[in-house]
């Protein structure tokens, strides 16, 4: 992540399972993967962290709620209601919540089943 500060580790995070499709019995080639939707509140000074990638893990969020801040690549990005970022094999971030009010995303990716 070059030079940023220290990435704090995950807190004030809720996570909540929306949805799974298991696309195995979907798309051919597709056995041992999921599609899955969650929703990922953030509250004030929450991070979602440490760094991680998404390498095998493509997704894509929408924010509902509040500002999410995207750090990669050396930058902070701030993501308000109505937009969101894809993730995909080249993301390597971290998130956080900067804002007054609990951050609120929904967070759409492929995962290998567990």
């Amino acid at each position: 992540m070059g030079n940023e500060e220290s990435v704090p580790e995950t807190r004030g995070v809720t996570v909540e399972l929306l949805a799974i499709v298991d696309l195995g019995s979907e798309i051919e080639g597709m056995t041992g993967r999921q599609l899955r939707m969650r929703k990922v509140t953030i509250e004030p000074g929450g991070v979602f962290g440490p760094v991680h990638d998404h390498i095998g893990r493509p997704g894509l969020v929408h924010i509902l709620q509040g500002t999410i801040t995207d750090h990669r690549d050396g930058a902070a990005t701030d993501y308000g209601p109505g937009v969101g970022w894809p993730e995909d094999k080249k993301t390597l971030h971290w998130l956080e919540n900067r804002g007054t009010i609990p951050a609120v995303e929904i967070s759409v990716d492929i995962v290998r089943k567990d």
